[in-house]
């Protein structure tokens, strides 16, 4: 393995058996294989890409297509049916609203707890501490339990304690959409800052201008496959593309009205 890859993803699948009712899985352990009482979902298939140190590389793609399925692999959080996945160096992941933090403590617990998962100690966390609670900008709710919180307010504060634990790999899935512009402005400008300290982004996201600016290269999933992985602006175009055309068909389906129908109105 080269020495400049940050994330080597090798032929990785990722299959789910799909059950109408709860008694046929029952059926399916009884037969053991026998007779098969399930549909199995591909939600990936036969993916491979590598990533250098240093990239940040953009996935689009629609709803259900795959990506945050290959991002919870990639961070080790899921097991693939197939394949495999290497990463090298520490990854800080935004993924899920929801996932990492425990409700029932405050935020500043979450922020420890979270920063000691990142890999550090105690005391490196005490002299970043005031720089993530004043890139979160959530006031006194610091010290309140998160459960209280917006959504805003959480990812604002996964997002702080990501960024500023300086990792190696940062990973985010969409996690920005939820922020005011402001926000999210904010958030470019620190990604754009750890890219120039070194470090490899994902970057998953729907807004193709942020994929364009934001990434060098592009990862286009349709349908848990990979149908393009090149620049960034051009799979992006090519998305766009492909979106604007399925979206004119519907149109033009819609627009074929039985004359039957207008004439008996």
């Amino acid at each position: 393995m080269s020495s400049d890859i940050a994330i080597n993803v090798s032929n990785v699948s990722k299959h789910y058996q799909i059950y109408d009712k709860p008694l046929d899985r029952l059926k399916q352990s009884i037969y053991r294989g026998r007779k098969q009482f399930y549909k199995e979902f591909k939600a990936l298939e036969d993916v491979s890409f590598e990533i250098r140190k240093g990239e940040t590389v953009g996935v689009i793609g629609r709803n259900g297509c795959g990506k945050s399925t290959m991002l919870q692999i990639i961070c080790g959080t899921l097991t693939p049916t197939a394949g495999k996945v290497e990463t090298y160096g520490r990854i800080a992941a935004l993924l899920e609203l929801g996932s990492g933090f425990n409700p029932e403590f405050t935020g500043r617990e979450n922020v420890y707890m979270s920063c000691a998962l990142l890999g550090l100690s105690p005391e490196e966390t005490d002299a970043r501490f005031d720089d993530i609670a004043a890139f979160a900008d959530i006031g006194e709710f610091i010290a309140q339990p998160v459960k209280t919180y917006s959504s805003g307010m959480y990812v604002r504060l996964a997002f702080a304690v990501n960024i500023v634990s300086e990792p190696d790999i940062m990973i985010v899935d969409e996690a920005l959409a939820v922020g005011d512009m402001n926000y999210q402005a904010k958030c470019m400008t620190a990604l754009t800052h750890i890219q120039d300290r070194g470090a490899t982004v994902l970057f998953v996201s729907h807004d193709v201008g942020a994929v364009k600016s934001l990434c060098s290269r592009g990862i286009y999933l349709e349908h848990g496959v990979v149908k393009t992985i090149g620049n960034a602006s051009d799979v992006a175009e090519l998305y766009i593309r492909n979106m604007r055309e399925e979206m004119n068909e519907e149109t033009r389906g819609f627009a074929r009205v039985p004359v039957g129908f207008v004439e008996q109105h």
